[in-house]
């Protein structure tokens, strides 16, 4: 045989050989996570699934185990491409599957596993699992209400004592888009109650209902007895001058590290916007912090001989050399005495924030307990630290013009479970003891 030919041959041959080993190299496994973990499953849990290989998959296949016996819920099968499969590479991506009793008929109630396999779609075809132990929960929970009569002032707050029973693990009322938690009760552990606000933007066709899930995304509602009062709340025009922009973006920006240059109103209503949403959340944020625990008594003290000069959900339109220029929410009420007036404690509780919080400058929140909390803007001065624990009447700040404020004066307000409610009805013996004390005992 001719040298050339024995040389082609084995060039061939080589090439046969390389090319095989090349695609296997080039092949991967698939990385695959379920999240948000999933530990119950009932009828049909939703299940993400988060998968990234660059070659995509062959074949997904989930079965659930129980008893020594397999389900298979899901056994997806695409074309190969063994030769073709580096032509093309995907991202990571999310997988969202249904599983549960639907998908399995067979399954009882109990401890079962769930098992996910994928097989790379390439040459190798490597397969990779996957697995997590599920409890198995096909009856959704039950709940009833109490036979109390709740009425409601819109912008305000109520509660309610409910009865879940079978596997619950959250519970609540729900109003509208708004959810609020529910806590044991004191004297009755298989009781809860959840304290909830009417929120002031929603329309007054909501109904509130309590509720209970568990895991397996099974849920059940339940109405109660209850009517609404709906408020009209003012709408006032709010004049800004250069000067009032200068001096509260100026201060915002300096307090938020966040100096910018350029003209002033479009730096104004960033702040106005903006940052009222992001330091609205903040301060919502801070009722994962309430202690599970009553912390006050009696009713909340107003700031004594305060002039009241805005009210709850009071309608802001900022009007800037004739021109309306934006429209707010003023979720609190205005209440000025005279400069640096000490800020006394409403009520009993402890202090989760005492900083800096954007458009309301220097700002106190107050815990006192099972969500409720106080919050208190535009300081001059803090006399308490986070942490710290403070009885009614005490001393905690003085008053000031920090922030968004025009003028010496206090922001104060109530928060239910991060949402913002007309303070009027903490000031009130009579409707605290109606509407709360007495439910609770």
């Amino acid at each position: 045989m001719d040298q050339k030919v024995k040389t082609l041959l084995i060039v061939i041959l080589l090439i046969l050989i390389a090319i095989p080993l090349i695609l296997f190299g080039l092949s991967t496994g698939t990385e695959l996570r379920v999240e948000p973990a999933v530990t119950t499953i009932g009828q049909e849990t939703p299940v993400r699934v988060q998968v990234a290989n660059p070659h995509d998959l062959r074949e997904l296949k989930v079965v659930i185990e129980q008893n020594g016996k397999q389900h298979t819920v899901l056994d997806d099968r695409q074309p190969p491409r063994r030769f073709t499969f580096w032509r093309k590479r995907y991202g990571p991506h999310e997988i969202l599957l249904k599983i549960g009793k639907n998908q399995a008929p067979a399954l009882q109630e109990g401890k079962a596993r769930v098992i996910l396999e994928a097989t790379s779609n390439d040459f190798r075809g490597k397969t990779d699992e996957t697995s997590f132990d599920v409890n198995v929960v096909t009856t959704p929970p039950r709940v009833s209400a109490d036979g109390e009569q709740h009425y409601v002032n819109q912008g305000g707050s109520e509660l309610v004592v409910f009865t879940p029973t079978g596997y619950v693990t959250d519970s609540g009322v729900r109003v509208g888009r708004y959810q609020f938690r529910s806590f044991p009760m004191p004297s009755d552990a298989k009781r809860r109650f959840s304290l909830f606000a009417y929120p002031w933007d929603l329309p007054a066709t909501e109904r509130p209902r309590v509720f209970a899930t568990n895991p397996a995304a099974a849920i059940t509602t339940a109405e109660f007895w209850f009517k609404l009062f709906p408020k009209q709340f003012r709408s006032r025009d709010i004049e800004i001058t250069d000067v009032f922009l200068e001096k509260v973006v100026t201060q915002i920006e300096q307090a938020t590290h966040t100096v910018s240059t350029g003209e002033l109103l479009p730096r104004f209503l960033k702040i106005n916007r903006e940052m009222r949403v992001k330091n609205n959340q903040a301060l919502a944020d801070l009722r994962l912090q309430s202690e599970p625990k009553l912390l006050w008594s009696g009713p909340f003290q107003q700031l004594g001989n305060s002039q009241v000069e805005a009210a709850f959900a009071d309608k802001r339109s900022y009007i800037y050399k004739g021109k309306r220029v934006d429209e707010q929410f003023h979720l609190g009420f205005d209440l000025a005495v005279t400069s640096h007036t000490p800020i006394p404690a409403s009520n009993d509780g402890r202090i989760l924030w005492a900083d800096d919080m954007g458009i309301y400058g220097n700002c106190i929140v107050i815990d006192h307990g099972y969500g409720l909390q106080a919050i208190y803007g535009h300081l001059s001065e803090f006399l308490v630290k986070k942490g710290d624990m403070v009885k009614k009447g005490q001393i905690i700040g003085k008053s000031g013009a920090t922030g968004l404020a025009g003028g010496d004066h206090l922001h104060y307000t109530i928060q239910v479970d991060g949402v913002q409610v007309n303070p009027v009805e903490w000031w009130d013996a009579h409707w605290i003891h109606d509407r709360i004390l007495s439910k609770l005992k």
